[in-house]
């Protein structure tokens, strides 16, 4: 057979050097449009439940959140396995479906039957989605580095700014910040005081919660023109969390800066690359163009 093949090419060289170019030509095509990547996508369809408890140690996260969230999983169509990882406040929920099946699918059966499942949650728990991208995705990294600039500031530019612009870029599905100092405000109470005057801590929190919203009201009408009565009572600042009133005893308010210190902190960091500089990451989303594509979007 092959020794026919042979004979039957060198008493055709015209009709070989026709199928060599056209070989050739359709080969050059097929390797400029094949979506070729440096690391390709070989991971599983996957669906992650992202779920916050804070304060809670491990076993009241699984107890209270993975467990019915992995059993409410289990019943999803097309669900080939559900993995569940409870932490010490988080809660991480696997659901890894057969090959073939769409992604966007997948995730709207997964919200389905979510809705049903968070019912059995403790009060103030929402579970969310993580994003529709793959553990390869992670496909640029960039450091924000600033003269004059503390971390604060550098979070803060790449929080209101940067991510942003980053995030609407084609292809990108999360733009994750790793570092960097979050400012928020410190209430370190003194215990000796609250039991002096008889305060439960939860009145504390309960006093911080009702101080910081704002309240609508309606309109008065003067003078033929029409104005918006409301209250307005958001936090801006250290001073104003200081006035907190806690209780009224005989007329004379407690104030929040009787009983605790109020400061303005950082963040507690959890990692090295927090504690030393402020790092960020771009995942592109599956299905989108190849990774290099992507980086010379963002």
């Amino acid at each position: 057979m092959i020794a026919a093949i042979i004979r039957w090419s060198a008493r055709n060289p015209f009709l070989i050097g026709l199928a060599t170019i056209f070989v050739t030509l359709a080969g050059i095509c097929s390797v400029s449009r094949v979506p070729l990547d440096a690391i390709p996508d070989l991971s599983d369809v996957q669906v992650i439940v992202y779920t916050e408890y804070s304060g809670q140690a491990p076993q009241v996260v699984e107890d209270q959140v993975t467990y019915p969230l992995t059993t409410a999983m289990l019943s999803v169509p097309k669900s080939r396995v559900v993995r569940g990882f409870s932490f010490f406040g988080v809660s991480f929920v696997y659901v890894i479906f057969e090959d073939g099946t769409d992604l966007y699918w997948a995730r709207s059966r997964v919200l389905e039957y979510l809705s049903s499942a968070a019912r059995r949650l403790p009060a103030g728990v929402a579970p969310s989605l993580g994003p529709d991208a793959t553990g390869v995705g992670w496909v640029y990294q960039y450091v924000v580095r600033g003269a004059q600039k503390n971390l604060a500031e550098l979070r803060t530019i790449q929080d209101w700014y940067i991510r942003y612009g980053i995030a609407k870029s084609e292809g990108v599905a999360e733009v994750a910040t790793v570092g960097g100092f979050v400012k928020q405000y410190g209430v370190v109470i003194d215990p000796r005081r609250l039991q002096a005057l008889g305060i439960p801590l939860a009145k504390i929190r309960e006093a911080l919660r009702s101080s910081n919203m704002d309240v609508g009201g309606r309109t008065v009408e003067l003078a033929e023109a029409e104005f918006a009565v409301r209250g307005r009572g958001y936090i801006k600042g250290v001073s104003d969390l200081e006035q907190i009133v806690i209780k009224n005893d005989r007329g004379v308010p407690l104030l929040l800066k009787d009983v605790a210190r109020i400061e303005l902190t950082p963040d507690e960091p959890c990692s090295v690359s927090e504690r030393m500089r402020l790092r960020s990451f771009a995942t592109s989303r599956i299905g989108s163009p190849r990774s290099r594509r992507v980086c010379r979007k963002v």
